[in-house]
């Protein structure tokens, strides 16, 4: 009986703060400092890089006497059906990836890498680049077989270095 009339006299200390933390959102940073890196431009200029990008790629399918069509929308792990003229209907399936000029990884989704994997003669990889300042996109460069193993089957997308996957590509043929 001592022991619980001792534990209803028990009052708690006052709290001791020991640390803190403090939490700024990045938009607000931007906004403060007045960056242009907030979401909605990043959104705008993904679509002027994408669009610049295919442009470049369909420019080069008809350069080298093909008939492409933009399939994008689809969905079906490519964005560029390009038919072969004259040859019984072959098609060339072509993923355009536009990046801006100097980014290290681009992003491949599973799809498209089974994609590639299941038709490896037919699919390229086309990497575009394109100048941040005026938006001008430089020649394509087709990697053909990029991919050698397919994801696990959790995966939804992979990040690759750029510059080795363009030092395994070459110009349009």
């Amino acid at each position: 009986m001592d022991e619980l009339a001792q534990e209803r006299r028990v009052s708690p200390l006052p709290p001791n703060v020991i640390g803190g933390a403090m939490i700024i959102p990045m938009g607000l940073i931007h906004r403060l400092k007045g960056s242009s890196d907030q979401p909605a431009t990043f959104a705008r200029e993904t679509a002027r890089v994408e669009a610049a990008a295919m442009k470049a790629v369909m420019d080069a399918e008809r350069a080298l006497g093909f008939e492409p069509s933009d399939v994008s929308v689809d969905k079906c792990g490519y964005d560029v059906e390009s038919k072969v003229s004259g040859n019984d209907g072959h098609l060339r399936f072509i993923e355009v990836k536009g990046r801006v000029k100097g980014a290290d990884t681009v992003t491949v989704t599973k799809n498209e890498i089974l994609t590639a994997l299941n038709k490896p003669e037919q699919f390229i990889l086309a990497i575009v680049e394109v100048a941040p300042e005026n938006g001008e996109a430089a020649t394509p460069c087709y990697v053909r077989w990029p991919f050698t193993h397919e994801p696990d089957f959790a995966v939804t997308s992979v990040n690759y270095k750029l510059p080795e996957l363009m030092a395994r590509g070459g110009p349009p043929a």
